[in-house]
């Protein structure tokens, strides 16, 4: 699956709070880009890539209440392909590329917590939702993330390959950094498990700490660009670090699509 463009101007935007880096709340906007790909799976009309979605925002389903951005965005965009502004949930695949969590007051920045909500949100009318888990994610206590993601419809990736619909996707969870912090591994743990995926050759990679791009201010990580540099038919879908601009190349061809606080509607071309 190849990008071919990504719209500069949004197709929707949602207004919600996060933590302001000096203490309390800010308010911003999430945007829906449109981007256009190559080719998709015959069964499947579009797929919505999204990460870091650490806010709050009044949920229309419950009387404006404050929900998790994920579950408001989840509900909303299911709205919105039945209205026909988008195509239908039930032929949309969602990847999910970690840190869905937020503080209920949207004040703490960088909280950790349960995210299942999230998933369920998804996969309550989408196709299938295949993701990482991010370095704030977590899914409950002890067997608890095996018994939910043992549902059908959601697949948690860390080390896999899976092909819903025929899309071959691999994906690996968690950050680089010191292992006795929740979801990170030391550097040579993390870039096994990438290239144990990347010899298996997948369309997509899914990451939560996507590669750097020299030369720019496109922040990320450096070793983790070397890596998967090479495979130049490759797509990497990650967040973690905010870019300006969500699409780059890396020097051998490998496409990186970060989705940082954004969602990006990916269609096949000439829909």
């Amino acid at each position: 699956m190849r990008i071919l463009t990504v719209d500069e101007k949004p197709l929707h935007e949602w207004w919600y709070l996060n933590a302001a880096p000096r203490g309390g709340t800010r308010a911003e906007r999430l945007p829906l880009l449109c981007g256009w790909v190559d080719t998709l799976p015959p069964d499947v009309d579009a797929v919505i890539a999204l990460s870091d979605l650490q806010g709050m925002a009044p949920h229309a389903l419950r009387d404006g209440a404050a929900a998790l951005l994920g579950e408001v965005l989840a509900d909303e965009l299911a709205m919105m392909g039945e209205a026909g502004d988008i195509p239908l949930a039930s032929r949309t695949g969602i990847l999910l590329a970690g840190d869905l969590f937020s503080s209920p007051g949207a004040e703490v920045r960088g909280a950790s917590g349960d995210v299942r909500s999230v998933w369920s949100a998804f996969s309550a009318s989408f196709r299938w939702v295949v993701g990482v888990a991010g370095n704030h994610d977590t899914f409950g206590r002890g067997q608890e993330q095996a018994r939910f993601f043992h549902q059908p419809g959601r697949t948690l990736l860390d080390g896999e390959v899976v092909a819903p619909d025929g899309l071959s996707l691999g994906g690996v969870s968690y950050i680089i950094g010191r292992p006795d912090k929740l979801n990170r591994r030391e550097q040579s743990a993390q870039l096994e498990r990438i290239e144990s995926v990347l010899l298996q050759e997948p369309e997509v990679l899914l990451l939560h700490e996507g590669p750097d791009v020299p030369g720019t201010n496109l922040r990320g990580n450096a070793v983790i660009r070397e890596a998967v540099e090479p495979w130049s038919r490759l797509l990497v879908i990650c967040g973690h670090c905010h870019w300006d601009v969500p699409l780059a190349t890396l020097a051998g061809g490998t496409q990186v699509l970060n989705v940082d606080a954004r969602a990006v509607l990916l269609r096949r071309a000439g829909t």
